[in-house]
Order: C-alpha cells, then sequence, then structure tokens
C-alpha cells in the first residue's frame, strides 16, 4: 500500500528545508515527508577533500552539490537580503513581502546559531559613489555572513528540530511525479502518496524538473546561463571593500559590445573550489568564519549573462558545452595568470611557480581563450581593468583567473503567485523554479509556500 502524506517535499534544500519550517509554524500537525537523494550532513564529504593532487573523480552523486542542507550547505553561507539580484521572487508575491519574509529567514537563522555572524550593508557606502566614477554599478543589499562552517552547524541545528516532526528519508531519489486523485511519488525504493507535492530540488535538478514538466503539460521558457571565471587576488587589493560590505555586486556594461559583466560570490580570505553539476565540473568559491581558516586570498566570480531565443534555446546547453571543452583540454578546472592572458601565451607549471599569488587549488596551467569565446573573454577583460580604478591590483599580471565557473539556472516554470504550478496542489519552489537565483530568495519561497498551503 501506498504511504500517505499531507504534504511530500521533494529536495531537502533552502527551498525545502525552509518550506518544511513554515508548514510545521502554520499547522504542527500536519503529516509532511522530505525526500533527499543525497547523504546527511556528517557524510557529505568530497572523498578528494584538502587533497590538492587530485582532481574531480566524477563521483555519482557530488557531495558538494548534493544532500541535506542543498548546495548551499558547503558554499560561503551568504544570504543577501535584496530584491535587486538574486532572483524575481518580488514578481510573484509582492515586493515588500518579499523582502518581509527574506528578513524572517535571516532571523530563523540568527536564532538557530547565526546571530554572531555580521550583517552587512552597501546603502550608504562611499564605495557606490567612487564606483559610479568608472561605470560601475553598486547595488544595494544586506548581507549575512555566516561562513561555510558556521552555516553547518545551522543546518544541523534545524535539522535536529525537524527530524522528530516530520519523516525525512536521505539518500532516496525520485524518479516520477502522477496526479491521480492525489499524488503518487515514485522513488528508487518506494512509493508515497500525497495531497500536496512541493518540488525543490535546486538548480542541480534542472534536468529531472523539465522531463516531468512535460510529462504534466507544465509550460516552462527557456532562462540564461552565465558563463565566466574565477578570478583569485591578495586580500590587501579588495580589503577596503570587502571589510566594508563583505559581497559588493558590481554591475558593468561593457563598451566594446555592451554586454552586462558582473561580480558574483565574493570570499574574502577565502578558497577557490570545484564543484561537479551533472558531470561537468566546474568551480566556486568558499569562505569560512572562522580566522583559523583564513586564507591570504579573496576570490570572487566575472560572470557574463547569456540568453538564446531563436533559432537556438537551449541556454544550459550552451554552457555544459564551453565547460566540457574546459575538461576536456585541463582535465578539470584550468588556471592562468592574467598577465599571461593578456599576453596571448599560456600559463605553465614554471610561470605559476614564480607567480606572487598563491593559488588556492590545484588546477592545471592553461590558456583560457582556447575555451572561453572571444566575446565573453573580451567583457571579463575589460571589466578586470575597469575594478583596477577602485581596486588597484586587479589588473596585476599574478592575478589569477580559474576557469570555467558556469551558473546553470533552470528554465522559468510557469507558476501563479502562490508558485502553484496549473496542477493543483503542485508547487515549484527555489531555485528549480527558475524564480530564485540565491539562498535567501529560496528559502523565503519556502516560506511562503508553507504558509499558502491549506
Amino acid at each position: 500500500m501506498l504511504k500517505p502524506y499531507d504534504i511530500i517535499i521533494i529536495g531537502a534544500g533552502a527551498g525545502g528545508i525552509f518550506a518544511a519550517l513554515s508548514l510545521l509554524k502554520e499547522n504542527s500537525k500536519n503529516n509532511i515527508l522530505m525526500i533527499e537523494k543525497g547523504n546527511e550532513l556528517s557524510k557529505r564529504k568530497c572523498p578528494i577533500d584538502g587533497d590538492k593532487v587530485k582532481n574531480c573523480m566524477h563521483c555519482d552523486f557530488c557531495a558538494i552539490m548534493h544532500g541535506y542542507g542543498g548546495a548551499g550547505t558547503l558554499s560561503d553561507g551568504k544570504y543577501n537580503i535584496t530584491n535587486n539580484f538574486g532572483g524575481e521572487l518580488y514578481k510573484y508575491i509582492g515586493y515588500d513581502v518579499a523582502l518581509e519574509i527574506m528578513r524572517e529567514v535571516d532571523a530563523i537563522l540568527c536564532q538557530t546559531g547565526g546571530k554572531d555572524a555580521k550583517l552587512y550593508s552597501t546603502s550608504s557606502s562611499k564605495l557606490k559613489s567612487e564606483a559610479l566614477k568608472y561605470d560601475l554599478h553598486l547595488l544595494d543589499a544586506e548581507v549575512r555572513h555566516l561562513g561555510t562552517d558556521r552555516t553547518i552547524k545551522i543546518l544541523d541545528n534545524i535539522y535536529n528540530f525537524l527530524k522528530d516532526r516530520i519523516t525525512i528519508k536521505l539518500n532516496e531519489e525520485v524518479i516520477d511525479i502522477e496526479k491521480q486523485e492525489k499524488f503518487i511519488v515514485t522513488t528508487n525504493l518506494d512509493c508515497y502518496e500525497g495531497k500536496n507535492v512541493i518540488v525543490a530540488t535546486g538548480r542541480s535538478g534542472s534536468k529531472w524538473i523539465s522531463t516531468i514538466c512535460n510529462k504534466l503539460n507544465i509550460e516552462t521558457r527557456s532562462n540564461r546561463v552565465d558563463i565566466g571565471v574565477r578570478v583569485e587576488i591578495p586580500h590587501s587589493v579588495f580589503s577596503h571593500i570587502t571589510d566594508e560590505v563583505y559581497e559588493s555586486k558590481i554591475m558593468y556594461r561593457t563598451r566594446k559590445y555592451s554586454d552586462l559583466v558582473r561580480t558574483f560570490c565574493m570570499n574574502p580570505h577565502g578558497e577557490v573550489v570545484t564543484e561537479n553539476t551533472n558531470g561537468i565540473v566546474t568551480v566556486n568559491g568558499h569562505s569560512y568564519s572562522n580566522p583559523e581558516l583564513h586564507t591570504n586570498n579573496t576570490n570572487f566570480a566575472l560572470l557574463v549573462s547569456n540568453k538564446f531565443t531563436e533559432p537556438f534555446k537551449e541556454s544550459n546547453e550552451y554552457g555544459e558545452s564551453i565547460a566540457k571543452l574546459s575538461n576536456m583540454l585541463g582535465g578539470g578546472v584550468i588556471i592562468q595568470r592574467f598577465g599571461d592572458l593578456i599576453k596571448g601565451r599560456r600559463t605553465n607549471e614554471s610561470r605559476l611557480l614564480k607567480s606572487f599569488t598563491i593559488p588556492t587549488l590545484k588546477a592545471t596551467p592553461g590558456d583560457l581563450s582556447l575555451v572561453l569565446p572571444k566575446r565573453q573573454l573580451d567583457d571579463i577583460i575589460e571589466m578586470i581593468f575597469a575594478l583596477d580604478k577602485i581596486a588597484p591590483g586587479m589588473s596585476n599580471e599574478d592575478t589569477l583567473l580559474y576557469g570555467i565557473e558556469v551558473k546553470f539556472y533552470n528554465s522559468n516554470i510557469e507558476v501563479d503567485n502562490n508558485l502553484e504550478t496549473n496542477v493543483k496542489g503542485l508547487y515549484i519552489i527555489g531555485d528549480c523554479s527558475g524564480v530564485t537565483h540565491s539562498l535567501s530568495q529560496a528559502s523565503a519561497s519556502g516560506i511562503y509556500v508553507g504558509r499558502v498551503i491549506k
């Protein structure tokens, strides 16, 4: 017999976790099942973690991307309270409501272990006017930086609260969703029945959720893909900025192509890391709250947005093809000195060893101009020279560039103002919906859905 539940949550990332908290707050008697294909927190270990020699082993499920807590668990734990970036949740639930719920997310994080994490703000920063002199635009936001280490503790505290109140199934993968009188959710291990289903599978669930939407005749629209590099510099180069605002979201419109380039995921005193998305190795960054884990470097991404319409509409496939080329040429991640890139030559082991900036990730010295399309590469180079005006040293020869960094976005799924699809009782939230692109907005979408499900 099918095991019955009031609500089934698919995915135990930010959206799913906060949906569960919200559902319990609204009605503690809700019979809730949460299904997650990855491991529990304590087992979310990359098999080559700390090994500066080995490259990605291409595990079936990447421990960095999957498991309780979602991809945000082993990120540097930045929660941006803003409607200016990180998604368009406000278009569905209202501008003020979105901000109010993001502040509720922040309050929960503080109550469960994050109260000592500093809340930064860019609203009164002198940096904004200084940046405008060079056509650089600093976006307004408040940001709570938890750090990778503190994020893990917070998620563990929330897990200990949830495990006695809902049913949590880990290491179990949802294969299919059917709509009969109620929903039938089939996994690789069992079948479950639910009155309502919340899908919160994150960006890594993009291909699976597209299959489900096609099957259930839920309309989707192609989204963008962001392609670029991760920059690593001495911490001192950006310290006057990161000490004040921590996460500086800076936008720049290039003069050559009029393309938008942006900074993303800034990690002061951080380290560069790899991640595996659908078998493709890309690059990312972490930072920790514990000073003992700090490095002498700062890293962040420079990304160019790409969206296609006709005749080609598959933005993610475009990004995947570029990342696959990088993997093929470098056996994983490629690293290049900015000076070598400008001079049109490959970085080799000898040149890398002479670098004054010591890399925090073992990567293959190479030539990113053989991987990145010329337009995106020109955009990134122009952005680096622009940033050098407000952060002298950015365009130093020993500035390190890692590639490729790709941010995949799910197709925008047709949902109403309750984040409900045309299939009554099926809600799609967080980054897998294409509505949100950040931890704070994904979490807020979970709280909102928890309020509307009756």
